[in-house]
């Protein structure tokens, strides 16, 4: 564990505690960029397997500095989410109040003061960071790097266990599809966040969030990696109502709730959170293909929930549909592609470990994007006006594609990966103007000048009201 070196006028420090995946590091990583431009100083700590990958020792990036804490994971043991829940409570915690406490005397001895560390952001799903906080008598803020909406419905657990809509280990108690918020679109029993796995992985992930509603429950702030255009006037009614009303057990002492993003808008002054080494002769390959001719396929991080078979069906689909096409797939899931698959498809396809996504989707060759409706990748989706074929897989994904499909109208939701499925997906969101029309409006909406001043000055107040505390 390495500490900040000393700089000089002393900056108000942040510290940022981010979950240790992909599509966590990065929205807090942007999130730190916006921080850092507003003068603060910005200490982003991960566990040290995320930290060899997205800097080096004492690397200062944007005014962003970084920070490893002990993990206790083996070199070769599974990083799933499991494991990574272990060390989170079992090694990680003992760790963080250990830097936490370092860094605060650190300031102390120097200013003869309160010290400079105003404030712990914390990733929601890294719960246990709330509690170090505390101990530690840092003021802590809440991150929520998905869509709001699904934070609401997580939130919503204690009523739906009290109306009976799932039981106390989180079953599904109704045949659907249904509005479990009111103003969010429908989903069905198969769609709730937390049912992924076996029946015993579906309940320890429910203990999961209980447990993180209950940490989370007497913060003051949360920050949300959403527009605060995003969602319907009808939505926000209702959950001004439930404000008022306490409907929900925790809403007693619920966060105050600042939007504050998107934040891909940061991606271009942001320090890449790229675990893999991006494969940029995409970009040239692109260059020879037509206007709005090629499939981008990516199912980010979440590729082996998708399984081997499904892999040889969106194989055998990307070959038939004759379109040309960019294929992010790790060498670990390629055994699953037919045999000479990647001979028979050199010509028109391209299948790629990792891509440079944005610079991907920025492309006028790249006509539309299957994804699996990772939030990240949804916002960037947007950003760039390509619209989506969405297969989503687990978590927030299911609300994010309800969205897409159900009220923003930008994209289609495909039953399988077979040829006709997904040919007829294609040929729908690129032929489909009115689609694209959705798009353009919606870009405008949560991309533009009036939701970028929204967020901007969510950002001041929370900034503003955590400078008064």
């Amino acid at each position: 564990m390495k500490c900040l070196k000393k700089s000089s006028p002393k900056k108000k420090m942040i510290i940022m505690v981010p979950y240790p995946a992909q599509g966590h590091v990065t929205p807090m990583l942007q999130l730190a960029t916006a921080f850092a431009h507003r003068g603060f100083q910005p200490v982003v700590v991960t566990p040290e397997f995320i930290h060899r990958k997205i800097s080096h020792p004492q690397d200062q990036t944007n005014g962003i500095s970084f920070l490893s804490i002990p993990d206790g994971l083996e070199e070769d043991a599974p990083r799933d989410f499991f494991a990574i829940e272990k060390a989170m409570e079992n090694n990680m915690a003992a760790h963080l109040e250990r830097l936490v406490r370092k860094l605060r005397e650190e300031e102390e001895d120097e200013d003869g003061g309160d010290g400079n560390v105003v404030c712990v952001v914390v990733d929601l799903l890294s719960s246990y960071a709330i509690e170090v906080a505390e101990r530690c008598g840092v003021p802590v803020a809440g991150f929520w790097p998905v869509m709001l909406a699904a934070y609401h419905l997580i939130a919503a657990i204690p009523q739906m266990i009290r109306t009976g809509l799932v039981s106390k280990t989180g079953n599904p108690q109704f045949k659907g599809p249904i509005s479990i918020i009111p103003g969010q679109p429908k989903l069905g029993p198969d769609d709730l966040p937390w049912l992924i796995g076996t029946s015993a992985a579906r309940v320890s992930r429910f203990k999961f969030w209980i447990r993180t509603l209950d940490r989370s429950r007497n913060l003051r702030w949360l920050l949300g990696n959403s527009s605060p255009k995003e969602e319907e006037q009808e939505y926000h009614d209702h959950v001004r109502e439930i404000r008022l009303t306490n409907a929900f057990d925790h809403e007693e002492h619920s966060p105050f709730i600042f939007p504050v993003g998107p934040l891909s808008k940061h991606l271009l002054t942001c320090k890449k959170a790229t675990f893999w080494e991006e494969d940029m002769t995409c970009l040239d390959w692109l260059d020879k293909q037509g206007a709005s001719s090629v499939v981008y396929v990516s199912f980010g991080s979440w590729v082996s929930p998708i399984g081997e078979g499904k892999i040889r069906s969106l194989a055998l689909a990307l070959e038939a549909s004759r379109r040309p096409f960019i294929w992010v797939l790790g060498l670990l899931w390629r055994k699953g592609l037919p045999k000479g698959y990647l001979e028979r498809v050199s010509k028109r396809g391209k299948v790629v470990s990792w891509a440079p996504q944005m610079e991907v989707l920025r492309h006028e060759a790249v006509g539309c994007y299957l994804t699996h409706c990772g939030w990240n990748s949804t916002n960037e989706a947007i950003q760039c006006m390509k619209p989506l074929v969405c297969y989503p897989v687990a978590g927030d994904q299911f609300v994010n594609c309800a969205y897409i499909v159900e009220k923003w109208r930008i994209g289609v939701k495909i039953g399988g990966l077979g040829a006709k499925y997904v040919e007829e997906a294609f040929k729908k969101v690129i032929e489909d103007g009115k689609m694209k029309e959705n798009l353009l409006r919606l870009n405008e909406r949560i991309m533009g000048k009036e939701s970028s001043l929204s967020s901007t000055a969510n950002l001041t107040t929370f900034i503003d009201d955590l400078e008064k505390s």
